[in-house]
């Protein structure tokens, strides 16, 4: 009798801990993927792999947001302190900030996207050796903070210093390159829902990034997909956090407005 009490105890804890995992599971659910003529790459994804998306528990992204939460809370450096230390959790660099960089530095005097607020944080406050672009650890912590936007809709400034950095992102964008002579436009704006050889082309929203590619069986950054446009076209690509890929990054933010971060998105 008591071994039967206990199964009963501890089938009910194993429901609610999966109704708990369910309501994870199924957020996603609630984003609107589209803002007035703007369409998310989720729209234009496989179903098997959106559902993956979908499900936090399947989402392989969601391991470098475990990792990033604890690089939020790890100590480093020589000032003793973690981000943590300075930024609560309700802070705006965690529940806005996934939708509103790149921003403009006064100090640089241009702008600087989140991998770079990173590294200037862990220069000047503690004291910590900066995160290679690319690197584990500086996808990990950057998705982990904008998976603290999730949902919210993009909201970068364009305003006052920031235009002319806008007006250069915006003519690299239109801007033919490569061997190709091929823009981002040309595929982006003049072609989503066409196939270029066996893919399907998207709007080119970076709403999703840093996401997890099948194609590439990790998570990327938005550069690292930028790099990879450029090399399709046959044209040099830029380096990770260059000018020109920040300046790019600001203005397809602003083509995202509206529309939810989804960070980490899974995508093909």
């Amino acid at each position: 009798m008591k071994k039967h009490f206990q199964g009963i105890l501890m089938g009910a804890a194993v429901a609610v801990a999966l109704s708990g995992f369910a309501g994870i599971a199924n957020s996603a659910e609630k984003m609107v993927y589209k803002s007035g003529d703007r369409s998310s790459g989720y729209t234009f994804t496989a179903k098997e792999t959106n559902a993956m998306q979908d499900d936090d528990i399947a989402n392989p992204g969601f391991l470098y947001v475990d990792d990033g939460e604890a690089l939020w809370n790890k100590v480093d450096g020589k000032a003793g302190k973690s981000c943590a230390t300075c930024h609560g959790v309700e802070s705006a660099l965690l529940t806005d900030v996934g939708t509103r960089y790149p921003v403009y530095n006064a100090k640089l005097g241009k702008m600087q996207n989140l991998e770079q607020k990173i590294n200037q944080e862990r220069d000047e406050k503690m004291g910590a050796k900066p995160y290679k672009y690319e690197s584990g650890s500086m996808l990990s912590l950057t998705i982990y903070m904008k998976n603290q936007s999730r949902g919210k809709p993009m909201n970068v400034s364009i305003d006052g210093p920031v235009v002319p950095f806008f007006e250069a992102g915006k003519k690299f964008y239109n801007q033919r390159r490569g061997q190709l002579d091929m823009s981002c436009a040309n595929c982006h704006v003049d072609n989503p829902g066409n196939m270029i050889r066996a893919n399907l082309l998207s709007q080119g929203q970076p709403n999703g990034f840093p996401a997890y590619r099948l194609k590439w069986q990790k998570a990327g950054s938005l550069h690292r997909r930028f790099r990879g446009c450029n090399k399709n076209i046959r044209a040099k690509p830029y380096g990770y956090g260059s000018d020109e890929y920040v300046n790019l990054e600001l203005y397809i933010s602003w083509r995202a407005r509206g529309l939810p971060v989804e960070s980490p998105s899974v995508r093909m």
